[in-house]
């Protein structure tokens, strides 16, 4: 069983930054070997794919409301994906999640069999 703690969210002004963290565990579970990503979800909206960064970290992909603002990182040693968010904007405000998947399809949300509970981000103007 896999397990997935988001931490690092709170309430900011526009114009901040937050740096989320992800650890992940499991007794049978290898970090190293799946793709991550984060996601988030506002009120009254489908959960959205934001970033995810390939198995040994050398590749990263964004979607375009992530594309300049944020960074996905991971430390393969810590077991434990980033994802720094700057120039923060109210649009922001969601509950934000990591995932983990074996599959190269990292824009799909179905294909996440593994996700952490989610950690608030509040963006006020």
């Amino acid at each position: 069983q896999v397990a997935l703690v988001e931490s690092g969210g709170g309430s900011v002004q526009a114009g901040d930054s937050l740096r989320l963290s992800c650890v992940v565990s499991g007794r049978t579970f290898s970090f190293s070997s799946v793709v991550m990503a984060w996601f988030r979800q506002a009120p009254g909206k489908d959960r959205q794919w934001l970033a995810a960064i390939s198995l040994g970290g050398t590749s990263t992909y964004y979607t375009d409301s992530a594309k300049g603002r944020f960074t996905i990182s991971r430390d393969n040693a810590k077991n434990t994906v980033y994802l720094q968010m700057n120039s923060l904007k109210p649009d922001d405000t969601a509950v934000y999640y990591c995932a983990a998947t074996g599959s190269g399809r990292y824009w799909d949300r179905t294909v996440y069999s593994s996700w952490g509970q989610g950690t608030q981000v509040t963006v006020s103007s």
